[in-house]
């Protein structure tokens, strides 16, 4: 038993612990992308939110958007940019030329009329640096002539490619916003009809002269040296401008570029004035695709050394475990041999510390039963020996009256005129009604001593109750030259009024009885603070120390011969000791001086 147990918590404790490790390690594999996704998602929706709800205004500048930019990717590890209805970026006038049209080839722009164009749009801004020998020589200076050739909408237009003159709009030596580019080659096979193309989307073509040229040389060119954000912007807003961007509230776009996979946001805002713009958003999801892949190596590491620690650890729980359980099998078996010594240690306070106590606590009450079965054995054993001293009492106090009857009745029927005839009728009517005390005192001593009995109980005056009772037996004190003394005063008790009286009875009785001719008895009420005390002590005579416990015994006389002399039948005490504890109050008989004393308390009354 003791190894099954070890061995049994040992092998579930290894096996439970090796399915969690391996159910963290598949969850991780399986569901930590996800998860992470959904949290980034989340936080970059978060952070959009945080940034629809800062308005800015028309004089922000270049720099103060590049901070906020920056602000957010700290924020949410995410590329942000704020964007007009155009889908030009806001606050980009830092990095943009300026050019006079001198001819509009659709008669879109007036001469003289001023072109800006975000240089973002087509070209990146290393390539527009001073310090580039292969910088475009059209943008090497102001006054330079420049061809600008794209599409109108809404009037508007929208530069695809620039060059120096408008034979190298062909050549490689132009500008090109590509996806602008691309988006129109993708709307005229979309179409399959070019000449439809033209009347919905015309191109035009601008030549001017550049009047001021705007390229960034602090820390804000940074906003611009993101090609890979930048080209995601000019892609929304060639879908912008050619309808394909709805006015969907928020999008969410999966995209992968060279193996890697990218989450691009938009919303577009609406403001008070009806004014349209847009926040786009572009995060990254390399790093956890890098770090699922360390995991999954990581894992291998793991999971060999979780092992081996899993192993040591469960074996010592189980040990630790099982240890108080076996000292509990072994204190149940011995508590199966009867043995009610054996306790098992608590030392803690969890369930297992419970189960001991309630073992300790079954042992206690066990041994407990047992030994108030033991006791209840030898009380069986004593009442049968009272049995059997009851019925000899019986049989011998019956005897005498029964033989005396039958004498009686041999002579009246042997000498029916005899001259004593009217004494023998007198001694048989004696002897039957000694015999009628006693079986109604034995019955009276029976109801008691069943345990059916229910005392009721209620006020009276105790006092008065002596009194009464030292009327009643004034004769039997008379022929005896008693002298009774009293000392008493008004005290209201509670118990059972008859039944008191009983036991006042008896106990003035058996002092009568027992008192020497011309003797004194004292009957005494003394108050106690909840309770009242009443003596009864006869002059002139003592009862042996060792009969003193004896005399509440039934049919028990301190005359051995049971002298018939004495009168009564020897249940007076008897009953006398029942009635008081069915009252559950305190009584004694004990030597004095000069006598016995016989006295018990009652409770006072509590008004």
């Amino acid at each position: 038993m003791r190894k099954s147990i070890v061995w049994k918590l040992f092998l579930l404790t290894t096996a439970l612990c090796t399915l969690l490790i391996a159910g963290i390690a598949a969850g991780q594999t399986l569901f930590f992308k996800p998860f992470y996704i959904q949290q980034k998602v989340a936080g970059v929706e978060e952070a959009l939110e945080q940034a629809a709800g800062r308005a800015r205004s028309e004089s922000d500048s270049a720099e103060a958007a590049f901070r906020e930019e920056q602000d957010f990717y700290r924020a949410a590890d995410s590329w942000f940019a704020r964007l007009d209805a155009d889908g030009y970026l806001q606050s980009s006038d830092d990095f943009e030329i300026t050019v006079r049209v001198d001819e509009s080839m659709g008669g879109a722009y007036q001469a003289g009329s001023t072109l800006r164009i975000p240089l973002y749009a087509v070209a990146g801004i290393e390539e527009l640096r001073a310090d580039n020998p292969l910088r475009p020589d059209f943008l090497a200076e102001t006054g330079r002539s420049i061809a600008v050739e794209g599409i109108l909408i809404e009037g508007k237009l929208f530069p695809q490619k620039v060059a120096r003159d408008v034979g190298s709009l062909l050549s490689e030596a132009r500008l090109e916003n590509a996806p602008l580019v691309l988006k129109e080659q993708e709307m005229v096979s979309r179409m399959s009809d070019a000449f439809e193309y033209r009347r919905n989307y015309p191109s035009e073509l601008v030549k001017g002269t550049v009047t001021d040229i705007r390229i960034p040389e602090n820390s804000a060119a940074n906003r611009y040296e993101n090609e890979l954000f930048l080209r995601h912007v000019k892609d929304f807003q060639a879908d912008l401008l050619y309808g394909d961007i709805g006015e969907q509230a928020r999008t969410v776009t999966d995209m992968t570029l060279n193996d890697v996979d990218y989450e691009l946001f938009a919303h577009r805002l609406v403001g008070e004035n009806g004014d349209v713009s847009y926040l786009l958003a572009m995060t990254s999801l390399q790093p956890i695709d890098e770090a699922v892949g360390v995991l999954r190596h990581y894992y291998g590491y793991v999971a060999i050394a979780a092992f081996l620690l899993v192993v040591v650890v469960s074996f010592y729980y189980a040990r630790r475990i099982a240890k108080p359980l076996l000292r509990m099998d072994a204190a149940a078996r011995r508590i199966a041999s009867l043995d009610f010594e054996a306790r098992v240690p608590v030392t803690t306070e969890d369930e297992i510390g419970s189960l001991s106590a309630s073992l300790n606590e079954v042992a206690s009450l066990l041994h407990a039963h047992i030994s108030r079965l033991e006791e209840d054995i030898e009380r069986e054993k004593r009442l049968e020996q009272t049995r059997k001293a009851f019925i000899s009492g019986v049989s011998h106090e019956l005897k005498t009256p029964l033989s005396v009857i039958e004498s009686c009745l041999y002579v009246l029927k042997d000498k029916p005129e005899s001259g004593k005839r009217d004494y023998y009728f007198a001694a048989m009517e004696d002897e039957l009604q000694r015999m009628n005390v006693l079986v109604a005192d034995m019955l009276e001593l029976a109801k008691y001593e069943s345990g059916t009995y229910r005392m009721e109980t209620s006020f009276f005056r105790i006092d008065e109750t002596v009194e009464r009772v030292a009327a009643k037996l004034s004769g039997d004190m008379e022929t005896k030259r008693l002298e009774l003394r009293l000392d008493l005063f008004r005290a209201e008790i509670e118990g059972n009024p008859a039944r008191i009286e009983q036991v006042v009875v008896n106990f003035l009785t058996n002092a009568i009885r027992y008192t020497p001719n011309g003797r004194r008895i004292s009957v005494t009420l003394t108050e106690e603070a909840d309770t009242v005390r009443l003596g009864i002590e006869n002059k002139g005579a003592h009862i042996p120390e060792e009969q003193l416990e004896k005399i509440w015994d039934r049919f028990y006389r301190i005359e051995h011969s049971r002298s018939r002399d004495t009168g009564g039948t020897g249940l007076g005490l008897a009953i006398s000791r029942q009635i008081l504890e069915l009252h559950d109050i305190p009584y004694s008989a004990r030597n004095t001086a000069d006598g016995v004393l016989f006295e018990f308390e009652l409770n006072k009354s509590e008004t």
